[in-house]
């Protein structure tokens, strides 16, 4: 067989799988059940990048307690991936939808239609991040499965430049990249059932790597209570509502309905209805409390919520 000269040949993400060879003489249960033993080689591969994770985790909070700013940047299912992360945020953890955002090549369109040949344009990766003016408050987290998306690369570049903190989540462990960001966190899931199909382990984990970079330190700075959802955005649904008022509910011991008439009187922001209840504060003076301790309600009310939620478990609330 002749050699073919080609730039991704050797990547692991173009590899021939050899658990999958006969896929195609498979009946469905077949490929289901290769496709589950290859994902659990990639949560493996992604259980060994743990301490990497942890770190990106820290430089994140540690970013955002400085008023910086979180922007994933990918192309195809990598761009996708970091648009829905950051997309997540402003109704899970009440952030303000600039504070994590997602940056994609081929723009908006591209999410739904995929542009492949906008991966290839390195100097709109450059203008993509240069438009968001970065500091060194931010950090910036490309975001490419084999490791060589040119998009990517300019936009790093870029953010290199403007000083921001670099992080670069890769499912190519020898990627040369290493040496030119702060932070490379490399999942090594190997080659794809459907060699090249990088939506597949390498899209798993990668989902599984944001989500521990973003949910890690969205907890650190204090977007919790023990593992309630204090910063719900309350307002964005008849769901949401419930869950702060159930919240309300567990933290304070009121009924549903009165944890409904205190939310109204903290406008719907659960922490300062929680410390409202707990400390008997006005708004104005409870949201001043709420600041002087970091925004943290253990910190605020001096309690801790650990024995309450194992009651609530153990039906005894």
């Amino acid at each position: 067989m002749a050699k073919t000269r080609s730039r991704w040949q050797s990547l692991p993400t173009e590899a021939i799988n050899p658990a999958s060879l006969a896929i195609d003489k498979l009946d469905a249960g077949g490929i289901v059940d290769i496709m589950l033993a290859e994902d659990r080689r990639m949560l493996a591969a992604v259980h060994k990048e743990r301490d990497r994770i942890a770190l990106g985790a820290d430089m994140c909070a540690k970013a955002l307690r400085k008023g910086g700013r979180l922007v994933f940047v990918g192309a195809g299912t990598s761009g996708r991936l970091g648009v829905v992360e950051s997309a997540e945020m402003p109704p899970t953890f009440g952030t303000d939808p600039l504070l994590v955002q997602g940056i994609m090549a081929g723009g908006q369109g591209a999410l739904i239609r995929a542009k492949e040949g906008s991966e290839d344009n390195y100097e709109e990766g450059a203008r993509a991040i240069t438009r968001l003016d970065p500091t060194k408050k931010d950090v910036v987290i490309g975001v490419s499965a084999s490791g060589m998306t040119p998009f990517v690369r300019g936009a790093l570049t870029s953010a290199r430049q403007a000083s921001a903190r670099v992080v670069f989540v890769t499912c190519d462990p020898r990627n040369e990249l290493q040496a030119f960001v702060d932070l490379t966190i490399a999942p090594a899931v190997g080659p794809e059932i459907i060699a090249g199909s990088t939506r597949l382990k390498a899209g798993t984990a990668t989902k599984l790597v944001l989500n521990m970079l973003t949910t890690s330190a969205m907890i650190l700075i204090g977007k919790t209570y023990g593992n309630l959802m204090v910063d719900v955005n309350a307002l964005g649904s008849d769901k949401l509502r419930d869950r702060a008022c159930r919240i309300v509910h567990i933290v304070t011991d009121l009924s549903y309905e009165e944890a409904d008439a205190l939310l109204k009187r903290a406008r719907w922001n659960v922490k300062i209805a929680i410390v409202m209840q707990k400390t008997g504060l006005t708004y104005a003076k409870a949201q001043a409390r709420l600041r002087k301790s970091d925004d943290r309600i253990r910190e605020a009310i001096g309690e801790d919520i650990e024995a309450r939620l194992r009651a609530v478990l153990r039906g005894e609330t």
